[in-house]
């Protein structure tokens, strides 16, 4: 017998799991089932699609047997079967002794005091079969790998580690396949029960594609109430439709819902769901849930994907990325082909034209129905309204991130994308903007920064503010990515002309605002920006003349052909900073008393300490990060004792 200890992270999840109180404990049983589900569905594949698994005889089941010992509970077990692709030795270290997941250290940040009652967390991270500890006090798994005849045996209390061990003779597996059995604590007893077994899988389960058994004993009583004799029954306790595969007027709202906490392992309802068959050229049937709360590996490079791939019910992959876009890895459900050969292989699926033509028009049918919630939500119930609510606070950005990415959709995401705004509660879309524009408005301008009350209190806007010209906010650290490579904006439908996206930030975006500049006004204070520009020297890449600035000094911008510095911050987090620091441009305002005192200063070191207190506050103001805090503060205080 082998004796292992558990990783770190595995040593931290079970004893939350054991020691936290969850309010649905229950769901154990569901991600057990799920794991033989997807066991049985990978032998099914391989039957097909490898000629070393063709010659195994596969009649594929899940079979649960309990066995309840009424005086001590604490002796009841629970036991779940399958006859799938099973484990080796392994197989058993690598996926019961280990999380190999990235998602298990958010998920271990997740449960907080808060969160130990949000159930729904099991399961999102590849850690679903850790979660039957909330039952039982010790697990075996008996598995025996297809294709090889040693059985092993994996079993743990939960704390300290595991062990493993080689069976042989009657405790060993007959055929391939895992057997999981549950040491069932004094609380976890109550699931040693027949009515409450077939609640759960009927619940949870119901739709998985495979028959699931239940195995119990029945008494029989006689005419007084005494059990006359006992005799074993096993019957199967789910429908096993591919639910996908049904007319929508056979389903109801609960087949729907009960599907999707299968499928996605989540307790809460989806927000809603697009269920699609297409027959013609090419058939197939879709079934897509969009979740209530985005998953919580969404941002992770190592997100897994939501949308399993079936051909003619037979399940054929569930991590291949290129099933849906970047932009929609939100999305959960699944995908089922007439068309496919059933031996397709995985490899070659990002190149077959069936495949891409499926994905193509599945991404049409989500857009549209995105399109149709935004629409009911401008005119239709509260219910409605909240709705599209949920919808934009988790997807907005996934959504923008597909207006870089997918150019074919562009024209429909820029009808769903939402941004705040300098004129109007809430959130806006650009067709709404493009509707409250002046007539001689000829832009549509836009800031960009990291922190939404920043930019709504940026000197930027006072000249906009002033001329009542609605700008929009955007706070998310992709807008600065996202939104020139847009460019241009025309409302669908019209015959208007493109209004040109302009961010506020930029040097030529003030030449719309209508400010003439006085040319007495500016030769005066040209000697004033002279002095400015020689004390910054290499800081800045220019300084001006703002027209843009009512109430404040000064102000930054970045030339047309720059990054802003808010993305030079991004792309030096991300490592891809440029090769030379970006400078800004600075802006004065030379009405501004401040500006306007230096144009009798001519001590150098008073001009020094003025021009680095006007650009490092213009930093400050939006956002960013000045080099050198304690140079700025000496500046200031010189100034103050003036």
């Amino acid at each position: 017998m082998a004796q292992h200890q558990f990783q770190t992270e595995v040593n931290q999840l079970l004893h939350l799991i054991i020691h936290s109180l969850y309010s649905n404990r229950e769901i154990f049983l569901r991600e057990l089932v799920s794991n033989a589900s997807d066991a049985l569905d990978k032998l099914k594949y391989l039957t097909v699609a490898d000629d070393a698994y063709k010659s195994i005889s596969l009649d594929p089941r899940i079979d649960i047997s309990f066995h309840k010992d009424s005086e001590h509970p604490a002796s009841s077990t629970l036991t779940i079967a399958d006859n799938g692709i099973g484990m080796n030795e392994a197989d058993l270290a690598e996926s019961l002794g280990t999380i190999a997941r990235s998602g298990t250290r958010a998920f271990l940040e997740k449960l907080t005091e808060d969160a130990k009652k949000d159930s729904n967390l099991i399961g999102q991270f590849g850690v679903g079969f850790y979660s039957a500890f909330m039952a039982a006090d010790k697990i075996e798994v008996i598995s025996r790998k297809a294709g090889e005849e040693t059985s092993w045996k994996w079993s743990s209390d939960g704390k300290d580690g595991y062990d493993i061990e080689k069976l042989e003779g009657p405790a060993a597996r007959a055929n391939q396949g895992s057997t999981v059995i549950l040491s069932l604590t004094e609380e976890g007893a109550e699931f040693a029960n027949r009515w409450s077994i077939e609640d759960i899988i009927k619940r949870y389960s119901n739709h998985v594609a495979f028959p699931i058994y239940l195995t119990y004993d029945e008494n029989e009583y006689d005419d007084k109430g005494k059990v006359k004799s006992t005799k074993t029954k096993t019957d199967r306790i789910n429908s096993g439709t591919a639910i996908w595969r049904r007319s929508k007027s056979e389903l109801k709202e609960e087949d729907y819902n009960e599907f999707y906490k299968q499928l996605g392992h989540d307790s809460d309802e989806p927000l809603f769901y697009v269920h699609t068959k297409a027959e013609g050229t090419l058939e197939y049937s879709t079934l897509f849930y969009i979740p209530r709360k985005a998953p919580f590996d969404m941002y992770n490079v190592d997100y897994k994907p939501g949308v399993k791939l079936y051909v003619k019910r037979v399940f054929i992959t569930d991590d291949d990325k290129e099933l849906m876009p970047t932009w929609l890895r939100f999305v959960r459900g699944v995908i089922d082909s007439e068309d496919l050969p059933l031996n397709v292989s995985r490899e070659i699926l990002q190149q077959n034209k069936v495949l891409l033509n499926i994905k193509n028009a599945s991404v049409k049918k989500l857009l549209a129905e995105f399109k149709t919630l935004a629409d009911n939500a401008a005119s239709g119930s509260d219910e409605v309204k909240q709705k599209w609510e949920t919808f934009i606070k988790e997807f907005n950005r996934p959504l923008k991130e597909g207006l870089y990415q997918d150019y074919g959709s562009r024209e429909a995401l820029l009808e769903l994308v939402r941004f705040k705004s300098s004129a109007v509660e809430g959130w806006t879309s650009l067709a709404d903007y493009s509707s409250r524009m002046k007539g001689d408005q000829k832009s549509i301008y836009y800031i960009t920064g990291g922190d939404e009350h920043t930019l709504r209190s940026s000197p930027l806007l006072e000249a906009y503010k002033a001329k009542d010209i609605e700008v929009l906010i955007m706070d998310d650290e992709i807008d600065d990515i996202v939104i020139p490579s847009v460019g241009r904006y025309k409302k669908p439908g019209e015959d208007s002309k493109e209004y040109e996206i302009k961010a506020v930030n930029r040097s030529g975006a003030d030449e719309e605002l209508g400010e003439k500049k006085d040319k007495a006004a500016e030769k005066e204070i040209k000697p004033v920006i002279e002095k400015i520009k020689k004390a910054l020297g290499e800081r800045v890449k220019d300084v001006k003349l703002s027209r843009r600035l009512h109430d404040s000094p000064s102000c930054i911008v970045a030339d047309e052909n720059d990054p802003t510095l808010q993305m030079a911050q991004m792309l030096k987090a991300m490592g891809q900073a440029p090769m030379d620091d970006i400078k800004p441009i600075l802006e004065v305002n030379g009405e501004h008393p401040i500006v306007a005192a230096l144009k009798d200063v001519e001590d150098e070191a008073r001009i020094a300490d003025v021009a680095g207190v006007l650009l490092d506050q213009a930093l400050l103001v939006e956002g960013i990060k000045i080099k050198d805090p304690a140079d700025f503060v000496k500046r200031l205080n010189r100034l103050l004792a003036k």
